[in-house]
């Protein structure tokens, strides 16, 4: 079964109304009927980090940048346990087990795999921001 290509993006921002302090996390959450793993990338504008993998059963969530976003496009990258993939056209370095990989270029040459991973765009004034990976190719923005 193909999965989504397109996840649904929940920006969190702006529920300043709330007596809680605000969060600020980039979080992904798995809304498939499947276990998926995934990966993210990331530039401080001068270095590009991959790092992998989390695993999240089917409703699970997890933060993978924990306070304020530092930058505005994040990418990411999952695959579930029969094969779908959630991928895009920005390559980054990855291997099959757990990693921390410094640079996108020459993968291969580096001994790592070359994984295509989708573009989020946070916005310039986010603070927080959720991905939500679903069986549909429909795109849900909520609230």
């Amino acid at each position: 079964m193909k999965r989504a290509l397109i996840p649904a993006l929940i920006a969190a921002a702006g529920l300043q109304c709330s007596a809680v302090p605000a969060r600020a996390d980039f979080r992904l959450c798995n809304n498939s009927t499947s276990r998926v793993s995934t990966a993210l990338a990331y530039t401080d504008g001068e270095t590009w980090i991959s790092e992998g993998w989390w695993n999240l059963k089917p409703g699970a969530c997890e933060t993978l940048v924990r306070g304020p976003l530092a930058a505005e496009y994040y990418y990411v990258y999952a695959m579930d346990e029969h094969g779908g993939e959630w991928k895009g056209k920005a390559f980054m370095c990855t291997r099959d087990r757990e990693f921390r990989i410094i640079g996108r270029e020459d993968c291969f040459v580096r001994g790592f795999d070359r994984t295509g991973f989708f573009e989020v765009d946070t916005g310039k004034e986010a603070r927080n921001w959720t991905v939500q990976l679903t069986d549909s190719a429909e795109a849900q923005q909520k609230p």
